[in-house]
């Protein structure tokens, strides 16, 4: 790594323009479940990503001055061929460089799949965890901000293992994300000495989930883990439960944390406990203030991943000194990964100031990210728990 000192310095020459013929617009595609089981957190992770490319543009320092546009379309999290046309739109008629998404394993699948190979473009996901995705051709176009779900099994585990569990009962929502969390941690929990005395699927968007609610108690367990949607089954199963007696202490993986959690069920999920992708390093922070003079809620979970994901796009487009998604994919992981200077959330300037002088970044971010093998973060975690009919966070894995 160079001289931090000439780096810094490199900043104030650097921020007006360092390519002559630079880009006038940059276009990412945001295609988020902003319908769906997962829509009361999404608003938060779109504001996240397009807080990043206001940044950015604000500064003039991206490719000789470009502007970066936005352009959203809807995954509804659960439909890949909704989600497929919707990212088909993005890249063939609005013409987008790059995509920010999507969110949902399954229809991030599918538009990998579908849509990006098929037309060459990058594309990062702040939220699709499924470990089917780490092995997924993706010819170097893919990634993600987020960490598998290979990693939240062994954060389950240890969680409940804390907490002197040793058998609880296992729900998961149908479709990848759902099917890939559940194996990843029953594996985990079982290797580890634990009992999984039930792992049964259920299906989102049904009025009455008694049957399967039924079925999960007579199994039995210190601990339903339910590994669903917020804004959808997996809340259904938790309102059966209480509302039947059937559990009254739950585990609440990444799909299950959100502030409408609170709002439904209050004071009787006190006790019950659970984690999601977050970090308590300082990019961590700087995110959330940044957020809040944005007017949105930072510490929603996946939105610094969002933030993060937008940024490694931009970043690495002016390390490869080009849009084309051909030429910046190579350069993700090296705007992402040390050595270099730690670039923070708030700094996208400078970062994008010193990379043009040809000095070395480590996008440290909103999440602390650090890509691994397939293109994946390592993964932080923060723990909540339920007190006084609000989740907070109590811990950091």
């Amino acid at each position: 790594m160079k001289n931090l000192l000439l780096a810094t310095s490199a900043v104030a020459m650097m921020a007006g323009g360092a390519y002559a013929d630079g880009h006038s617009e940059v276009k990412i595609g945001v295609i988020l479940g902003f319908t769906g089981p997962l829509e009361s957190i999404t608003p938060a992770m779109g504001a996240g990503a397009e807080l990043a490319m206001a940044e950015v543009t604000e500064s003039g320092a991206l490719l000789g001055g470009a502007s970066v546009t936005s352009v959203r379309g809807d995954s509804t999290c659960i439909d890949a061929g909704a989600a497929t046309a919707a990212a088909e739109r993005l890249v063939t008629s609005d013409n987008v460089d790059a995509i920010m998404g999507a969110d949902c394993s399954g229809v991030t699948g599918a538009i990998l799949q579908n849509v990006a190979r098929a037309n060459g473009v990058v594309m990062i996901s702040p939220s699709a965890t499924s470990p089917g995705l780490s092995t997924a051709d993706d010819d170097g176009l893919f990634f993600r901000t987020a960490p598998s779900d290979a990693r939240q099994g062994v954060i389950i585990t240890n969680i409940l293992q804390d907490r002197g569990v040793s058998e609880v009962a296992l729900t998961y929502t149908n479709n990848d994300y759902g099917k890939g969390l559940a194996d990843a941690f029953q594996a985990e929990f079982e290797a580890a000495g634990g009992t999984v005395t039930i792992s049964a699927a259920h299906e989102d968007g049904k009025a009455d989930y008694s049957a399967e609610v039924g079925a999960l108690a007579s199994a039995g367990g210190e601990v339903l883990v339910v590994a669903g949607y917020v804004d959808q089954g997996g809340s259904g199963i938790i309102r059966s439960s209480l509302d039947s007696g059937a559990f009254d202490t739950f585990y609440l993986p990444d799909g299950m944390v959100g502030a409408v959690l609170n709002d439904n069920f209050g004071e009787e999920l006190n006790g019950s406990y659970g984690a999601y992708p977050g970090t308590n390093n300082a990019g961590a922070g700087m995110f959330v203030e940044l957020a809040e003079a944005a007017g949105f809620d930072g510490t929603g979970a996946f939105s610094p991943e969002s933030y993060d994901a937008a940024a490694l796009i931009m970043l690495a487009m002016q390390a490869a000194e080009s849009t084309d998604s051909a030429d910046f994919k190579d350069h993700v992981f090296d705007v992402a990964n040390a050595p270099g200077v730690q670039i923070m959330p708030g700094q996208l300037a400078e970062g994008l100031a010193l990379i043009a002088a040809g000095y070395d970044i480590d996008y440290v971010g909103a999440s602390a990210v650090d890509l691994i093998g397939p293109g994946e973060s390592a993964g932080n975690y923060q723990e909540i728990e339920f007190s006084n009919g609000v989740y907070s966070t109590i811990n950091y894995r």
